[in-house]
């Protein structure tokens, strides 16, 4: 039997600590300091007064991740933050709902589908782009924005008229909680949810349309990813409601673009602020792009190995989730203590990545650290979380990991830029990344 949580260590990180930019470094610190198990009193906001216990360490993401998933609850993690207005997908479904919901979506992110989506996403892409000579400075956290939404409702929905695109992400903003575990009010929190009940409403009738035609159209006839799952059928030959459809489109498409968006954005920030990089990457796409100019293929996108291993270290230095909600369902015992159910849990996932015993100087960006015969992240299995881990890595990962390569292949391909300010970005988060002050870059034609 484990010693009781009241006797677990007591983390010194602030509420200001939290909000520094620094805080995935400071919370690796503090798990040196204190262990892989320790208790934070919440500061301010609504759960002020309550404890969150923070895991920290491979072994904690192997224990939540794969071990003692079914102890650790999506639901009561996800739910409360990204609210019940959103409703159930994929992301905060628990155990039997979540695997039935899995195996009817799979289908639709195999390397076959990828084959489909891919020539959808670099026209979305181009067709962003393209504009970003002759305005000269560009915004490359929002543009990123843009472009992953504009990618996830035409690969998701179909949906492809800019306007139409536009009026969705708009709706889908206002459902998006604007605020940290430390600033709401009731009043800040009365006020988003007035805004979010009128987003949805209309919303619900723009995706009940989407999810009605896609039901008239015959499966074989299926473009993307709603045209299949509105036909999918589980082991009973049971089908999904209008209501669990809409509850998969709103978790997928926020999910499916606000972490893609900065892991995009630090691609292509890093692409620039090291030049050394970059030109690796830049000389690996003209061996295996005809010089760089063919279009991107599925396959070809496999054989970037420089760019892939690029991407993996933006992933762990700018984690786009930095601290996985849980919430425990059955008793569960980690690193001497018990924790019971009903305790708050917080991942911390991309303290993880900082934490120098499994990471050689973990600060430094340096993606060879991924190559024979280092393998840091495969020598020591979860210490690189950036997707998740076990039975639910995110579905999504290889579409991301394509749609960012697509994105740092057209970019590279026409234009150089230069960050505006000699500063770096600030970003902070508590569960996911934000940027708040963006990333304004100048754009010069090649």
């Amino acid at each position: 039997m484990g010693k009781p949580l009241s006797e677990a260590p007591i983390t010194q990180l602030s509420a200001v600590d939290f909000m520094s930019g620094d805080m995935p470094s400071r919370l690796a610190h503090e798990f040196e300091r204190v262990g892989p198990l320790m208790r934070w009193p919440v500061l301010g906001g609504p759960q002020m007064g309550s404890e969150i216990i923070f895991l920290g360490g491979p072994e904690a993401n192997k224990l939540v991740f794969h071990t003692q998933r079914e102890a650790f609850s999506h639901d009561l993690g996800w739910t409360p933050i990204i609210g019940d207005i959103l409703g159930k997908g994929l992301l905060n479904q628990d155990n039997g709902e979540w695997l039935r919901s899995r195996k009817m979506w799979n289908p639709a992110f195999t390397t076959a589908y990828m084959e489909r989506y891919l020539p959808l996403i670099q026209e979305v892409v181009a067709q962003h782009t393209s504009t970003w000579g002759a305005r000269g400075v560009v915004d490359i956290y929002q543009e990123a924005r843009e472009i992953t939404f504009h990618v996830a409702a035409t690969a998701l929905a179909g949906i492809e008229q800019p306007a139409e695109v536009d009026r969705l992400q708009k709706l889908f903003f206002a459902l998006i909680p604007r605020f940290g575990p430390f600033m709401a009010s009731q009043a800040d929190y009365d006020a988003y949810e007035r805004e979010a009940l009128a987003a949805r409403d209309e919303l619900d009738a723009m995706l009940l349309r989407l999810i009605a035609e896609r039901r008239a159209t015959p499966a074989e006839q299926a473009r993307d990813v709603l045209g299949m799952i509105v036909h999918a059928r589980d082991e009973q030959g049971q089908g999904l409601t209008d209501t669990e459809v809409l509850g998969h489109l709103n978790v997928l498409l926020i999910a499916g673009h606000e972490t893609t968006t900065t892991l995009a954005a630090w691609t292509l920030y890093l692409l620039t602020a090291l030049p050394e990089q970059r030109q690796r990457v830049e000389d690996e796409l003209a061996g295996l792009l005809a010089g760089g100019h063919a279009p991107l293929s599925v396959e070809a996108a496999r054989q970037l190995h420089a760019l892939d291993l690029f991407i993996r270290e933006t992933g762990r230095l700018h984690a786009p989730v930095q601290n996985v909600p849980r919430g425990v369902v059955a008793e569960v015992e980690f690193a001497g203590y018990t924790l019971p159910a009903g305790t708050p849990a917080r991942l911390a996932l991309a303290a993880c990545h900082r934490m120098p015993q499994y990471f050689a100087e973990p600060e430094r960006f340096d993606p060879d650290r991924f190559s024979a015969p280092r393998e840091e992240d495969r020598k020591t299995p979860y210490a690189l979380v950036t997707f998740g881990g076990g039975p639910r890595l995110c579905i999504g990962v290889n579409f991301a990991n394509i749609e960012v390569k697509a994105i740092a292949v057209d970019v590279l391909r026409r234009y150089q830029l230069a960050p505006v300010s000699a500063e770096p970005p600030m970003e902070f988060g508590f569960i996911t990344t934000v940027i708040p002050g963006g990333m304004p870059m100048r754009v010069t034609p090649r």
